[in-house]
Formats: structure tokens, sequence, C-alpha cells
């Protein structure tokens, strides 16, 4: 076990990061955090901020020499880093596990390698690829391999012609072509492992998104007990079968009632928000403890649960781009019961960027969800 008062390391400093350094912190751990973004969320609270590269190794020598182990908050961090570290002090999640998942195309072999639910999908490395996908893909969505997120690098296509032209629009970059399928819903599981194979799965949670990015979390999941105990039982095989120690997220689609694997995330995720307010140990909590070998902590959900994401985009007068930039009026979400709000400490509001959550927690679920849909119209969040 790795014992406080230990420095422990982040690689990576956006909000996952800096709640992350808040757990450690109340635990009694020290944190030191690796991002070059002098204006870091996680990194502003942090007992160190080392301002450098993923890949400036006079700085991943520091970060060895100072922490007694290390994490990440992103599953973008070079696999070749997370590998040089681990030479010199305990990584987790490992170089190898990282690597799938921050790679479509090696995630996508992942799953079906393993006889894991997942969409039909070609791989697009050239245009003969697009000429070779069977017609029965269409339509689908283009995904670029690497460094797509919240909706980025993401092209719906209707024939191989529109395929082709997206392929170039994203410059020959390795693609995925995945299948559409038909939506009835969206669920996530968070869940930590650590080194001796133990789980703690988070309670299923319904996910609604809103231009590719995450608007509301509901958890528990309003889906039956058999669809949230399956999606349990896939990511717990999924952890096991990448050799996963830390906290692990994974995505899935529910089509036609079938559960479908859409995307894993090799640490906390923002569907697992809620777990700070909602649940005994919160994701960020089991983060530590799965790094630093101590047991993990029970992942019981206590309360019923919404989170809703707060956006740059409110920020702006009528969430307009070139609306006048002003604060917008939290006492209205702070004047409501059983809300937490949490803001991430960003530098500046842009439209689409994660600023902020809210949570609302109480013992009806129907009640939660009514408070919170009400506090996101009355802040000015647009769409149902």
């Amino acid at each position: 076990m790795i014992l406080p008062p230990a420095t422990l390391g982040m690689l990576g400093g956006g909000q996952l990061g800096r709640f992350f350094v808040a757990a450690a912190h109340e635990m009694g751990y020290k944190i030191w955090v690796l991002d070059p973004d002098p204006n870091s969320p996680a990194g502003l609270i942090a007992d160190r901020h080392l301002q450098a590269a993923y890949d400036d190794y006079a700085a991943l020598d520091v970060l060895a020499e100072g922490c007694a182990a290390v994490t990440t908050e992103f599953e973008n961090v070079p696999a070749d880093t997370l590998d040089y570290l681990a030479k010199f002090v305990p990584v987790r999640p490992g170089a190898s596990a990282v690597a799938v998942c921050q790679n479509r195309i090696a995630e996508k072999s992942f799953l079906r390698d393993n006889g894991l639910p997942h969409g039909p999908f070609a791989v697009i490395n050239v245009d003969a690829d697009i000429a070779a996908a069977p017609a029965s893909l269409y339509p689908a969505i283009l995904k670029v391999a690497r460094f797509g997120y919240d909706g980025k690098g993401q092209a719906r296509v209707a024939n191989a012609a529109e395929a082709l032209h997206a392929f170039h629009a994203f410059k020959g970059e390795p693609c995925v072509l995945e299948q559409m399928l038909s939506l009835d819903y969206e669920v996530s599981v968070v869940l930590a492992r650590d080194e001796n194979g133990r789980v703690k799965c988070f309670p299923t949670v319904e996910n609604r998104h809103t231009n590719g990015i995450l608007d509301v979390s509901i958890a528990p999941a309003r889906a039956s007990a058999c669809q949230r105990d399956a999606a349990q039982e896939y990511a717990e095989r999924i952890a096991e079968r990448l050799g996963f120690i830390g906290t692990l997220a994974v995505e899935f689609f529910v089509s036609r009632g079938e559960l479908v694997v859409n995307e894993m995330a090799p640490r906390p995720h923002n569907s697992g928000h809620h777990t700070i307010d909602a649940c005994v140990t919160s994701q960020y909590e089991q983060q530590v403890r799965a790094l630093c070998g101590l047991p993990l902590g029970e992942a019981r959900q206590h309360s019923a649960s919404v989170m809703v994401n707060l956006l740059g985009e409110l920020w702006y007068d009528g969430g307009e781009p070139h609306g006048r930039y002003r604060e917008p009026d939290w006492s209205l979400l702070h004047a409501v019961p059983g809300l937490r709000l949490h803001l991430y400490a960003k530098h500046h509001a842009r439209h689409g960027r994660k600023m902020g959550h809210f949570t609302v927690i109480g013992s009806d679920a129907d009640d939660v969800l009514a408070k919170a849909l009400a506090a996101r119209q009355a802040i000015g969040i647009r769409g149902d």
C-alpha cells in the first residue's frame, strides 16, 4: 500500500484531474500534476504543477522521482509516456490498457476479438477501404481513430461517396466506419478494479447527449434490472480482459432492446460525476484507492441523482457566440433544495466547453429529475 502523506502524480490537468486532486487531498496525499496548460484546473489546486508536454522526458523524470505512483485523467496521454514512467514508478492504468481505449480501431478490434457486443464496423486506412466496405454499413458514422471526443472528429455519411469526402476532410487519418444503429437510449457503467482483480461497479447510469456532448445523466438508469445488470457484467469483463487497474467507464447504446458497447474510457467519466454527491465513495476516491493499493470503497448509491452539464455558452447572453460575456446567475441553482453546484475554474468559457455541472439528489427519483430539468431550464440551457 502507498499511504499518506505520499505524493501521487497525475498526467492531465482538466476537471477530472481536479476532482482527483481534491479526493486525494482529503485522504491525506500530496499531488503533482503534469499538464502543459498554465491555467490547468487541476494544476491550480495541486501541490505542484509541472507545466510541460506529455513527451517532455526531463519533466517526466522529475515526476517519477517525486511521486510514489502515477495515474492519468484522460486517454490521449501517449502510451510511450506511460511505458517510460512505468520503468521507475507504478503507473495505473497501464499503457497497454490505455492504448486500446485511445484508438477506436484498437478498441473495436478488442471488442470483436473478445466476443463483446459491438456494432458493425470497418477499418478505414486508405480510400480503397471505403470502396471495399459493405453497402449494408450505411448510413454510418465515420470517426477518426485518435483524438475524437464530444462529437469531434465524426461525420454522418449516407453512402460511400460521402464517406470518401469525409475521410479526405479528416486528411486521411485512420478511421472507423460504424453503422448507425437504431437507438433506444444510452447507458454507461463506471467501475473500479484493483491490482488483485476485485471490482466495484457503480449503478448503471442513463445518459442523454446534445450535439455529441453529454447533457444529462440519470442515476440509477431507468432501464430494466436485466439491462442494468448486463451492462455491469460486460463492463467487468472488459476491465478483466484489459488487465485494468483504476477507474474505468464503459458507454453503451441500447438498440432494439440490446446492449451494444460504444466506447471505453480508461479514467473517471463525465457520467460518473454524480458519485461525488450520491454515492458512498466517489469515482475519484476509487481512482486514488486503486492507484495506492488500498481496499476499494463501497460503490453503493445512497440517493437518486440527476447530473446536468454546464457548457460555455451559458456565459454568453442568449447562448450566442457573439453575445455579451457574463457570469451566469448561480443564485438560481443555489436556491434549489438538494442541488450541488460544481464549477471547474477554467480560464475562459467557450461554446461546447465543459465549465461545470450540477447534481440534484434526493429520495424520490421522479422528483429529483423534475427539479434537475427545471433548474437546467432556469439557468438558461436550451432544448428539452
